[in-house]
């Protein structure tokens, strides 16, 4: 079926339930943001493929709502399909609730799956929808049923991920969400989010491309841990490792029966925002609620003293296969045919030499020339490049270890620039350093760093449409709450030892894109009669290319910066190199 097709099919069953729209996201029931393909259903019906972005079907009209990242891609995705781009974080743009008031009649229907949106994202449309009479119809899976060769549900292995990465015992993880259930005068706590799951437990899958995680539900009471799981799923050995730790395995279809279960005198604790609605509604309606962040997702922000030593180990393991790579990558192009696709696997090949290694974080974003001013691009064999001796290409990759998860983008001088490809790489350097060196009182937030960053690309009228960094997991996924650095509001402090990524950019539409990033960790810096001071430790390893650079354009004290990291490049990575990999290092650092 092509996209108009379905579209035309989906509108007769919406005219069969009595529905006026339908609203497909990205989600699964755990609202992750990376799903497995049995959930893939907005990329489906919309023939989108980003990892953001809500489809919104009436009778006579469609729409694509995503962020910045997104718009050129989803311009050429959606072209000819009737449905229409909607840039969400442009200025006067309607959100599709607020378009959904102005285009449904008054006692209008809208049809969603109930398990695929939170709580409170159904709470927020029941309330904008109630003056117009707008009703929600919340139990048919509508994509579901038209999907006739959907992809069956996710059934990996479930492995333990061991103390000596974790740096934490399951018990020791248990103990701590207790005593905050204790602290809240809660008897339950309901989990949901799978990287909290695997987090807590110690345990990971491969149920989500890339993330190591599986699909499931936690129940947890002050002395029993339910994990509601496909037992098909877990391993005899893990089983027993489990149970005597006080896990129970049940089946993952008894979440909404053990909720519907609990006693009028119960209080469970949970997260509206991460909670499906579906399961919030089964939960007995006697039972107190407990509305609240999740205490593991802090918890899991904040990483202990083993998983950071583990994790500079891993970066150094990361930056040395990243070297291996830009040294065949600058002694191939031009002598033998490379295209954005091979770069990829290329890459994926030297990770995998690493025997930690498990997977890719993401899928590899390989861009040359104007490829790149998509901010998640990918290749295919019907669009990819073949890279020349001139230009930028950029790289955006990382790695799933078991002593932790990597997040890397080089911005990779081919040949000759033109002087505002050279301009705009030194801006986004600049960024970045300014960001790397900041230095800031404890209880900053993301926004006001954010903003301190693109300072220098700012001064040039310019800006990037998307966030300046992100959370990172450890041996889990790439990107990870609840802090980052964004334009967008949050209000969570940044802790010592939480991972943020610094990676500013600049994309322009038909030319080229530009990003720098590396990992960091949150560290202290003096306490002064003002309060701690807090600074940047970074821990991506890999060389900053000097070809792209306008030293005139940069200070004493940004090139002193990035000749310090260049040659911390090569102190850090130079033993775990041959002769000819030290030397091809040294001369990328000095010229």
């Amino acid at each position: 079926m092509d996209i108009k097709t379905k579209i035309k099919r989906l509108r007769r069953l919406m005219n069969d339930n009595t529905m006026d729209a339908y609203i497909i996201p990205s989600s699964d029931p755990h609202l992750s943001e990376y799903v497995a393909a049995h959930f893939k259903c907005r990329e489906w019906v919309s023939g989108f493929t980003g990892s953001a972005g809500t489809v919104v079907i009436t009778l006579d009209d469609a729409g694509l709502w995503t962020d910045g990242r997104y718009y050129i891609q989803a311009e050429k995705q959606l072209r000819n399909s009737g449905i229409q781009l909607f840039r969400a974080a442009d200025l006067g743009v309607p959100s599709y609730i607020e378009w959904l008031k102005t285009v449904l009649p008054e006692k209008g229907c809208i049809g969603l799956d109930g398990n695929v949106f939170s709580a409170n994202s159904v709470n927020k449309m029941e309330s904008e929808f109630r003056s117009q009479k707008i009703s929600l119809k919340m139990d048919l899976d509508l994509i579901g049923m038209l999907w006739e060769d959907r992809p069956a549900l996710p059934s990996s292995s479930v492995f333990v991920h061991d103390v000596q990465f974790a740096g934490k015992s399951r018990v020791e993880k248990l103990n701590e969400v207790r005593a905050e259930m204790k602290t809240k005068g809660s008897n339950y706590y309901l989990l949901t989010s799978l990287d909290d799951i695997a987090w807590l437990l110690n345990i990971r899958g491969a149920d989500v491309p890339n993330n190591p995680v599986t699909i499931a539900n936690v129940l947890l009471t002050l002395n029993t841990c339910y994990l509601l799981i496909d037992p098909a799923k877990v391993p005899s050995t893990v089983k027993s490792e489990l149970e005597a730790e006080g896990i129970q395995i049940k089946n993952y279809q008894e979440t909404a029966q053990l909720l519907r279960e609990l006693k009028d005198t119960d209080s469970i604790m949970l997260d509206p925002d991460i909670t499906n609605a579906s399961l919030y509604k089964a939960i007995n309606i006697k039972a107190s609620k407990i509305e609240c962040p999740n205490p593991t997702t802090l918890l899991k922000a904040v990483k202990n003293k083993t998983e950071l030593e583990n994790l500079r180990s891993c970066e150094i393991a990361d930056g040395v296969a990243m070297v291996k790579f830009l040294k065949w990558l600058k002694s191939t192009v031009g002598q033998q045919s490379v295209t954005e696709l091979s770069v990829g696997d290329k890459l994926e090949e030297f990770r995998r030499q690493n025997e930690l290694c498990v997977d890719l974080s993401f899928d590899t974003i390989a861009g040359y020339k104007d490829h790149a001013a998509m901010m998640h691009f990918k290749a295919t064999s019907e669009n990819t490049y073949t890279l020349k001796s001139e230009g930028l290409l950029l790289v955006d990759s990382g790695g799933q270890y078991y002593n932790g998860t990597t997040d890397i983008t080089r911005t990779i001088v081919l040949g000759k620039l033109t002087e505002e490809e050279k301009r705009d790489f030194t801006l986004v350097l600049k960024s970045h350093i300014t960001l790397a060196t900041a230095k800031f009182l404890y209880g900053t937030t993301g926004p006001i760093l954010d903003g301190l960053a693109r300072q220098p690309i700012w001064q040039y009228g310019l800006d990037y449409k998307c966030g300046t960094g992100h959370g990172v997991g450890f041996f889990l996924n790439v990107h990870e709450g609840p802090h980052r650095l964004s334009t967008n509001p949050n209000s969570v402090r940044l802790e010592e030892g939480m991972l943020i990524t610094n990676e500013p950019g600049i994309y322009t539409e038909g030319k080229h894109g530009i990003r720098t990033e590396n990992m960091m960790i949150v560290v202290k810096d003096e306490e002064t009669e003002y309060g701690q001071f807090m600074k940047f430790e970074t821990i991506t390893f890999c060389p900053i290319d000097l070809a792209g650079v306008d030293q005139t354009l940069l200070s004493e004290t940004e090139m002193e910066w990035l000749n310090t990291y260049n040659k911390m490049v090569y102190m850090k990575l130079s033993p775990y190199l041959n002769a000819e990999e030290k030397d091809w290092l040294a001369q990328e650092i000095s010229h």
